[in-house]
């Protein structure tokens, strides 16, 4: 086994014991509560009885017999769980303990965990500028883990950069049926897929997973770098003393994250915000509550 694979195997197995300590049972039913439920099928009639929900009469057939009857649903067995992930040339960078690369990882562990947990499918679609790699949905611990060392693989040869419109014309291509689609990527250069996110949102249930990094949105003052842009390679000599020059660059940053909130809000999808400077569980189970709460509102 070269080093590369040795290193390469050792984060996997560091990131399956991380994350599966964070799963568990407050999170596993956080998950169940949010996204199961959302496939139901009708299964049947029966007999009205007091403290059932009067919203769940059938009238037809109450008015053909003369006596109440409520409609049965019965929740889908499965899910189906995919992640999109973007291994595009700056989702190598990192300017802390962690590459992008390695946060996209460790989340899709997360959520791949507690999808397996409930009984769900997982399956992933790497993209940067093409599909990189497509892995239909399946069950078992053992898919989790190929899902992480994939990401991490691609990620830590992370180049071009991202077709976000072509990969979800891919994923309306081969995943048909309803499916929960967490899109984890830094969005770099998403506004013209505006159209087919809309689309994708309406199909499946899709979060939309930002991952950022801090030292994107301000320039420490150390001189004189040279700043490589990881998605086409172009090099620029950047003179972080200036003040001016820092101010700039925050500025540009700010803008560039305000459009990219607006962009969500048009699409209208749940989304979930990771800094690869910060623990993220919080943010999961943040996205859990606030979905979980909405869900409640409307049946109230």
């Amino acid at each position: 086994m070269t080093s590369d694979v040795k290193e390469l195997m050792a984060k996997v197995g560091k990131i399956r014991i991380l994350t599966s300590k964070l799963v568990d049972d407050r999170l596993s039913g956080d998950y169940h509560s949010t996204f199961k439920g959302q496939g139901v099928e009708f299964d049947e009639v029966r007999p009205y009885e007091p403290g059932d929900d009067v919203r769940s009469i059938d009238w037809n057939v109450t008015a053909k017999t003369g006596e109440p009857f409520i409609k049965r649903y019965s929740e889908e067995r499965e899910l189906t769980v995919l992640f999109m992930v973007d291994v595009s040339g700056s989702q190598s960078y990192g300017s802390s303990s962690r590459t992008k690369a390695e946060l996209s990882a460790e989340v899709t562990a997360l959520l791949a965990l507690t999808a397996i947990r409930n009984q769900d499918k997982v399956g992933l679609l790497l993209f940067s500028d093409k599909i990189v790699k497509y892995i239909p949905p399946r069950k078992g611990r053992d898919s989790v883990m190929r899902l992480v060392r994939e990401v991490l693989a691609s990620g830590e040869d992370a180049r071009g950069g991202t077709d976000l419109e072509g990969a979800l014309k891919f994923l309306a291509g081969v995943q048909k049926r309803r499916a929960v689609v967490f899109l984890v990527s830094d969005f770099m250069g998403a506004e013209g897929a505006e159209r087919l996110l809309r689309v994708a949102a309406r199909r499946h249930d899709l979060v939309c997973a930002h991952v950022s990094d801090p030292a994107e949105s301000s320039l420490p003052d150390v001189g004189l770098v040279e700043l490589e842009d990881p998605e086409t390679g172009d090099l620029m000599l950047v003179d972080t003393s200036n003040a001016a020059t820092r101010r700039l660059f925050a500025e540009k940053a700010e803008a560039e994250n305000a459009a990219l909130r607006r962009f969500f809000g048009k699409t209208g999808v749940d989304t979930l915000e990771l800094s690869t400077a910060k623990p993220y569980i919080d943010e999961v189970r943040a996205l859990f509550k606030r979905r979980s709460a909405r869900r409640g509102g409307r049946r109230g």
